[in-house]
């Protein structure tokens, strides 16, 4: 592959939003490296859409420790691809995170929210990216059985230790977020970011966590906006063969998939067509409509499907009309 030259343009087309009470901007769009980075799949292919993301304005990069498979392999594959392509400069101009929260290793220190777990996965993600610090480092889940006090210090610890530069929050409910956030005011490290499921299926968040991080100037950046590429046209005529809903280990289950659902699909595609989006595009713009919204986290599997996806920033507003229309279909 040739040498890369970033697009003199990249800051020219994208839409870049504060990010909650921070001085931190994100782009309205951020590539999530959940699927299709790991040791499994085409590097040269990963790498490709990683250049083209940054080409188009894409500034934030997410990643998790256990992110493969196997666990582990996307953070190398990332850092590979940052030697490679991001070197000097260029790392200053990337926003880039890492969590810790789910099984990595085995043994009682390799999964949850001790101290001695986040700080010991933060050290191995660094090592397997080589990096000196992420941007942002995140507390992947709440842990029933570890105070919130322990799992927020350690977070302001690796901020302190200068191996953070922000911290954030995944998958805590409203309660727990409020808690959280208390600690971690009181230590001096105001929590960046909260990353929950969301998408036009999936609304658990509008049931009071949005209005803890609207009152607290936390930004949010939902993850599975296409609710597993259910809210795609992909699913318009049914569970087509090679889809996730098509295997039985995928999170997406084919009993998932009900008639009143695909119905509830093929409306929405209708709206976006009259928008001039594909329904992808239609469920990223609806997430963007509110300003508690920073960044919607996407997946992609090649160059088109993040130009696909990227063209939802061609249109962000909705009528009145239309999010009546959206609200009844999804009722």
């Amino acid at each position: 592959m040739s040498a890369y030259i970033p697009a003199g343009n990249r800051y020219e087309s994208m839409l870049y939003n504060r990010c909650g009470k921070s001085g931190i901007r994100l782009s309205a769009i951020s590539l999530g490296l959940w699927h299709n980075f790991g040791s499994i799949d085409n590097f040269e292919n990963g790498r490709q859409i990683v250049r083209r993301a940054f080409d188009r304005g894409i500034t934030h990069f997410d990643l998790a420790n256990n992110y493969g498979p196997v666990p582990g392999s996307a953070e190398e594959n990332f850092g590979s691809i940052l030697r490679k392509d991001f070197t000097g400069h260029l790392r200053d101009e990337l926003v880039i995170s890492t969590k810790a929260g789910y099984l990595m290793w085995p043994g009682p220190y390799g999964d949850w929210g001790s101290r001695k777990y986040l700080l010991s996965s933060l050290d191995q993600s660094l090592k397997r990216m080589k990096l000196d610090y992420v941007d942002i480092f995140y507390s992947h889940r709440p842990d029933p059985n570890t105070p919130i006090e322990e799992t927020m210090g350690a977070l302001d610890t690796v901020v302190r230790q200068g191996k953070a530069l922000y911290v954030g929050l995944s998958n805590y409910n409203a309660e727990q977020t409020k808690a959280a956030l208390a600690v971690l005011k009181s230590l001096g490290t105001p929590c960046l970011i909260h990353q929950p499921k969301y998408s036009m299926f999936e609304r658990w968040v509008e049931g009071g966590l949005l209005d803890v991080l609207g009152e607290n100037g936390v930004g949010c950046i939902p993850f599975s906006p296409l609710a597993q590429g259910l809210l795609t046209d992909r699913y318009l005529k049914g569970i087509p063969e090679g889809s996730r809903a098509s295997k039985p280990s995928g999170f997406l289950k084919a009993e998932h998939i009900t008639d009143a659902r695909l119905n509830q699909i093929r409306q929405l595609n209708d709206i976006a067509q009259k928008r001039g989006q594909s329904l992808a595009q239609m469920a990223l713009a609806w997430l963007l409509k509110d300003e508690r919204v920073t960044t919607v986290l996407i997946g992609a599997s090649s160059v088109e499907q993040l130009d696909n996806n990227l063209g939802s920033l061609n249109n962000v507003q909705f009528s009145e009309e239309e999010l009546k229309e959206i609200e009844k279909i999804l009722a």
